[in-house]
């Protein structure tokens, strides 16, 4: 008795393909026996308007009806209910893209005629696109449970056509037998939407029945079930939710009832652990997807009770049955190293038009910035530590440097509880470099931070030129430049930072609109940036406003950069605003030190200090006048301001706009910059640093200098000499310095205040030290020290900006005014609640007389008070010992639940910008990757010959 097949066809709306289907069916030479459409379009879809005849029918379903479950209504439909009719009775179920060969059916059948104990077949699914290409053909499970596809997106050459027996097949193309089907319960309701027809046919193996492929019949195939009705593929985020899902449905459902338990326990850990692995691999948008499906796997919503019973009931073999079908360990590697090679092949065909670091000089540019940076601290080497300008030694140990950062006691001055600075975190860091001497990891920023610039200013210029030596001029300039070599030689440890970091913020943001793995550099550059040097904060918010609104589909790698950055200053910024100073946010980081702004017209030559780059200073012996050195000065940057000036009129407007805006958002943060003092140095005021501004102004000069060489004819290359040149010469003071004597920092032991107290601190750790340090104005500034004294991890720039004494602060200076007057004033009391144990009275220098005036006289009051018992001069100055010093209870409040709300959220924030950021090998393809033009055919699906 010939087998009798109903066709199920599934429409959804927009089922542009329905027509070529319906032609492929009845040009089949076994045609089936019924025909049932299931419209799942809606009003007015293609499915609706059909006329149907004789034994086919139609029915429709709601448009949210996925594959799956409108092929299970269409074989209900067609049920008769008659065992004995059904007990011959295959369904074939089709959707509106899997348009038949005309022998499709008639081979399908054929297999199971000859082989009764197979009672799911499928067809070799072919793309609809492209006939010569599998889309599918076969499906698996690896040993985890994941699905998997045996054979997609392979050149059709028969390679595969000796496969039989197989785990599973997909939906679309199966046929199946009625009386199977019926008694398995067709798909599953846990899995609607992926997994359904490998599910069944796993079912059908357990239940004795064999699943099997056949070669010769091929169906096309548009897509996978997931996308059934979408108007356009879905995104890999929801796809990945959607297999992870079903994976966990059968997870849950295959486990025997003694693993049930660990399996749930087990869900959500293991969203966590896959959470980290998708942010290596590049695809954060599956992050979310994978705490909802493990919540919604453990807490209920996916049926997995009834599927537990529905396959204990019709299972009748052992696990064992179907091991020997599991892709194994060796199969999958084999998969996914042919796939890499391939992405790897074909990213190496598409060749690279820049020209490679080393043949293009940037190399040696690297190396002579290397060589130069040394050259110019050379004389800090001996020692190692750095202190001076804005700079101290960091603590002695890891523990300390890591225990200042985020939320909690800040020992500086009298102490309070509060957040740490951003740039806290960096030092943290960079101590942890040289873990055994955290301070010399400042010596490694001196010596690598010119070359480091160098190499981020070369990969920064090679996004927007073609030719290969530009980006070595460029990478010249920037380097040896006086924005980053006063910042060094300053003590604007943070300003130094940020000049380095600036072009691979650039690189990276360039890149960000196409890469996850970009937009999450450029987000940890982003908070590097601006932890280093808040003044930037402004600019670098305009800069990723405008690379957003440039290049709006890539919003969605890029709309996250800032968030590092957020987390960062958010305790910091809500503490400022809540006592009123918003503004110190913006504070420079650090050790505040006194600087000289400079003028507008000296800030156009980058000059963040008075003196055009030290120029004054070092020919003040001359009889230059200062009006022709400013003009002297002006001239050799005006090569570099001209070629800047002229890139938007070179023809490469689009390059040169971009440069120019970063040019002039630099130049207004370094003028507001000097216009702005937010903290403050004994009696006089500090302005913020103009550095950190002047070196994005000179990037974006830089920048927009390389686009005009770019465009230049045979006189670029003498004006990228003659730029180079100049513009190095501009900075040459500064980088003699530390020879000519103008340098703020110099060579430390580590050692913050003398050895006497370092040796006391180590016995009592929390004894204090009471600094007395006469200003030049005859005021004196007084500061508690604890332990071996402040360290640069210690500084806090809500101290630094604080417009008001505590309580506290108040009783030291009433202390130190008294401790340097000769009075009847007995300090006993207020020594023992502050914890003082010595009092260290700071030298200063000859040339200013009201200060030292003020020292000799503080120096005889101490003298003459029987409480102190003089220590003697020191390297810091002269020291006297508290007699009766005794030590203090700690009384540090607890810092509360801030503490580790503050840690965890900066660990989860920057460790998932960090694991998206690391460099990975090429990330398989989640979208079908079609074959080479040449492999491709010429004739359309209908019009290849079925042989």
């Amino acid at each position: 008795m010939q087998p009798r097949v109903t066709a199920i066809l599934v429409a959804p709306g927009g089922a542009t393909h329905l027509d070529r289907t319906l032609d492929g069916l009845s040009r089949q030479t076994r045609p089936p026996e019924a025909l049932v459409v299931v419209d799942a379009g809606g009003r007015d879809s293609a499915a609706g308007r059909l006329s149907l005849s004789g034994a086919a029918q139609l029915t429709s379903v709601p448009p949210t009806t996925t594959f799956v479950e409108a092929l299970a209504h269409g074989a209900r439909l067609s049920g008769s209910g008659d065992a004995d009719s059904e007990a011959d009775e295959w369904l074939w179920f089709l959707g509106h893209d899997n348009a038949p060969r005309p022998r499709a059916l008639e081979r399908l059948l054929s297999t199971v005629e000859v082989s009764p104990s197979v009672a799911v077949v499928g067809p070799k699914l072919m793309r609809l696109d492209d006939p010569a290409v599998i889309a599918g053909f076969g499906e698996t499970v690896t040993r985890y449970g994941a699905s998997l596809t045996l054979v997609e997106n392979e050149l059709d050459q028969g390679q595969h056509d000796d496969r039989h027996d197989v785990l599973g097949v997909a939906a679309g193309g199966m046929l199946v037998r009625r009386s199977v089907w019926t008694a398995l319960g067709g798909f599953d309701p846990g899995l609607p939407h992926v997994d359904a027809a490998l599910d069944f046919s796993v079912r059908a193996r357990l239940a004795g029945h064999r699943v099997a492929l056949v070669s010769d019949a091929r169906v096309a195939s548009d897509g996978p079930p997931e996308d059934f009705g979408q108007a356009e593929p879905l995104g890999a985020g929801r796809r990945t939710r959607l297999h992870r899902s079903a994976q966990l449905h059968r997870r849950l459902v295959y486990a025997p009832a003694a693993a049930l338990p660990l399996h749930w326990l087990s869900l959500v850990p293991l969203a966590v652990v896959r959470s980290i692995w998708h942010l290596l691999t590049k695809n954060p948008g599956a992050v979310g997807g994978e705490f909802a499906t493990a919540l919604r796997a453990a807490f209920g919503g996916t049926r997995i009770a009834q599927a537990r019973r529905s396959l204990s009931r019709t299972r009748t073999t052992s696990w064992a049955a179907i091991e020997p079908l599991r892709a194994t360990f060796y199969q999958i590697r084999e998969r996914r190293v042919t796939e890499r090679d391939a992405l790897v092949a074909r990213g190496e065909d598409a060749g690279d038009p820049q020209a490679s670091f080393i043949g293009s000089g940037g190399l040696w540019v690297v190396v002579l910035t290397a060589v130069v940076g040394a050259v110019a601290v050379l004389d800090l080497l001996s020692q190692p530590a750095v202190t001076g300008g804005g700079l101290l030694p960091l603590s002695t140990s890891l523990g300390d440097l890591w225990s200042s950062v985020g939320w909690g006691w800040r020992d500086i001055g009298t102490g309070f509880v509060g957040p740490s600075d951003p740039f806290t975190a960096v030092l943290a860091v960079l101590g942890s470099v040289t873990a055994w001497s955290p301070s010399t990891s400042v010596l490694l920023v001196y010596l690598t931070a010119l070359p480091v610039s160098a190499l981020g200013a070369w990969f920064a210029t090679r996004r927007v030129t073609g030719r290969t030596w530009v980006p070595a001029v460029a990478a010249a300039v920037y380097a040896l430049s006086s924005p980053v070599l006063s910042a060094l030689q300053t003590g604007h440890l943070g300003a130094a930072l940020a000049h380095a970091a600036l072009p691979f913020l650039v690189w990276a943001l360039i890149g960000s609109a196409r890469s996850w793995a970009a937009g999450a550099t450029a987000s940890l550059l982003f908070a590097l940036v601006a932890a280093c040097s808040p003044s930037l904060l402004p600019a670098l918010v305009v800069i990723w406003l405008g690379s957003l609104a440039t290049r709006p589909r890539g919003i969605h790698r890029m709309i996250a950069v800032p968030l590092p950055a957020v987390a960062l200053f958010l305790p910091l910024a809500i503490v400022q605003i809540g006592r009123g100073t918003w503004w110190g946010v913006f504070a420079d980081p650090g050790v505040p030190a006194r600087t000289e702004p400079a003028s507008p017209l000296q800030l156009l030559v980058t000059s963040p200090e008075t003196g055009l780059n030290g120029w004054t200073r070092l020919l003040a012996g001359t009889s230059l006048p200062p009006e022709t050195l400013a003009v002297v000065v002006a001239a050799a940057f005006l090569p570099l301001a001209l070629l800047a000036v002229a890139a938007p009129f070179v023809g490469a407007l689009r390059r040169a706009v971009p440069a120019l805006t970063l040019a002039l958002l630099g130049y207004l943060t370094a003028v507001a910059a000097t216009q702005v003092s937010v903290s403050a140095v004994g009696s006089d005021s500090v302005a913020v640093w103009a550095g950190s501004g002047l070196s994005l102004y000179l990037l974006g000069l830089v920048g927009a200098a390389a686009v005009t060489l770019d465009r230049l004819p045979r006189v670029a290359p003498p004006a990228g000499v003659l730029v180079a040149v100049t513009s190095v010469a501009v900075a040459v003071p500064v980088l003699l310095a530390s020879y000519v004597g103008t340098a703020d920092v110099r060579p430390s032991s580590g050692r913050i205040l003398s050895a006497y107290v370092t040796a006391e601190a180590e016995a009592s750790p929390d004894v204090g030290t009471l600094v007395l340090t006469p200003q030049p104005d005859g005021t004196l500034a007084v500061s508690l020290e604890r332990g071996q004294g402040a360290t640069l991890d210690d500084q806090s720039t809500l101290d630094a900006t604080s417009q008001r004494l505590s309580t506290t602060d108040r009783d030291l200076t009433v202390l130190a005014g008294n401790l340097v007057s000769r009075s009847g004033f007995d300090p006993a009391d207020d020594l023992d609640r502050l914890g003082v144990g010595f009092v260290l009275l700071t030298g200063t220098p000859d040339d200013e007389p009201a200060a030292a005036a003020l020292e000799r006289r503080a120096g005889e009051a101490l003298d003459g008070t029987a409480t102190f018992l003089p220590v003697g001069d020191t390297s810091n100055g002269l020291l006297w010992r508290y007699v009766a010093a005794s030590e203090r209870a700690d009384d540090r409040p607890d810092p509360g639940p801030l503490r580790p709300i503050v840690g965890v959220t900066w660990a989860l924030v920057l460790g998932s910008a960090l694991l998206l950021a690391l460099p990975t090998t090429p990330r398989r393809r989640r979208s079908r990757a079609g074959v080479p033009e040449a492999e491709q055919p010429a004739t359309t699906f209908d019009e290849e010959r079925d042989d």
